[in-house]
């Protein structure tokens, strides 16, 4: 179905659609006419704008004149934070409903930064701006949360093994290019990243400030305070680059306020929605696609976000200190799925 056949779904402007995120959120509106009226792609001046192959066929992209802004009820932002920021101002005085996908307004009090599985209620008064939140914050809250709800939380420790894809189209460009080099007897040359990520792995390549931590791990910590509602909890975050395409894996340890057991927290894992419990199932005995293995191969494609290895730990009061592994997609639950969750549910209030 054509977008612009549905006249009763509001109309949405994507800017960076020609990036991974923006190209992921096209493939999705394509399976909800209902949410996708007349899609336009924006962008702004000394930007590229070749038009861009989506589920419709090739759309021109437009060059976006804050001046004289497009009529738009919902407009996605998967572009840097520095142009959502320039943007975004716009937007909101033409009427238009944001979404942001990038960095620029999570820590803005008044903005909420949501999580639909986890806070939705902060959307029941259709907010003018909406802020998405980090890929690797979304994807680790998706099992913590439950895990929260159930038992309290008084501390989080994680480190994430992160997707060359969370670095945009060059770090995709850069793993292809290392596997054909390797498969040629060369070595892996560096790109996009500093260093070869081919049979290596380095510490996030986000800027490090005085203490040591990176941006990427201060993110999470901010954004997961906000999320959860618990501005104090003690989070502390290690984030490594792997030579995997597009889903994290992320290893959590917490320690919960209440005793509670390993069965009682797997019951409240099962029923969490967007998240579903990987048991451990060895290769020889898969016999299907519902046999996924916590592994990044398997989380590609997938909205949900997969969960398992759920174990006590050890060094920790029994009872209260838990360790689990997670997987998911960062293009799809970690990004573009998550903005059009949030667009679904801020529709209504545009077409009332």
């Amino acid at each position: 179905m054509s977008p612009e056949s549905d006249v009763r779904a509001p109309s949405i402007g994507i800017f960076g659609a020609g990036g991974l995120v923006g190209e992921t959120m096209l493939g999705l509106l394509a399976d909800r006419p209902t949410l996708a009226g007349r899609v336009r792609l924006l962008t702004t001046v000394g930007r590229d704008a070749t038009p861009i192959k989506t589920p419709w066929g090739p759309k021109p992209v437009e060059i976006f004149d804050p001046a004289a802004p497009p009529e738009l009820d919902l407009a996605l932002l998967a572009i840097p934070a520095e142009a959502a920021r320039m943007l975004t101002p716009a937007l909101l005085r033409s009427g238009t409903t944001v979404v942001d996908c990038s960095s620029a307004h999570r820590e803005t009090a008044d903005v909420p930064l949501v999580i639909p599985e986890i806070n939705t209620a902060l959307l029941d008064d259709g907010p003018r701006l909406v802020a998405s939140p980090n890929c690797t914050t979304t994807i680790a809250l998706m099992a913590i949360e439950p895990i929260r709800r159930l038992a309290g939380l008084r501390r989080v420790s994680l480190c994430s093994y992160q997707a060359v894809s969370g670095a945009g189209r060059g770090g995709l460009a850069d793993l292809d290019r290392q596997l054909a080099e390797v498969a040629a007897g060369a070595a892996a040359t560096a790109g996009h990243f500093a260093d070869p990520v081919l049979l290596n792995l380095f510490c996030h390549e986000s800027p490090e400030d005085e203490s040591g931590e990176n941006e990427e791990e201060r993110k999470i910590r901010t954004e997961s305070r906000r999320i959860l509602g618990l501005p104090k909890l003690p989070i502390a975050a290690t984030c490594v680059r792997v030579a995997t395409r597009r889903a994290h894996a992320i290893s959590i340890s917490l320690e919960t306020e209440r005793e509670t057991t390993r069965a009682e927290l797997l019951a409240q894992l099962h029923d969490a929605d967007g998240l579903r419990v990987c048991d451990s199932v060895p290769r020889e005995a898969r016999r299907g696609e519902h046999d996924l293995r916590l592994q990044p191969i398997d989380a590609e494609g997938r909205p949900e976000v997969l969960a398992g290895r759920l174990r006590a730990d050890r060094s920790g009061p029994p009872g209260r200190a838990w360790s689990i592994f997670v997987v998911g997609d960062q293009l799809l639950k970690g990004a573009a799925l998550n903005a059009i969750q949030i667009a679904e549910r801020l529709a209504p209030h545009r077409l009332e």
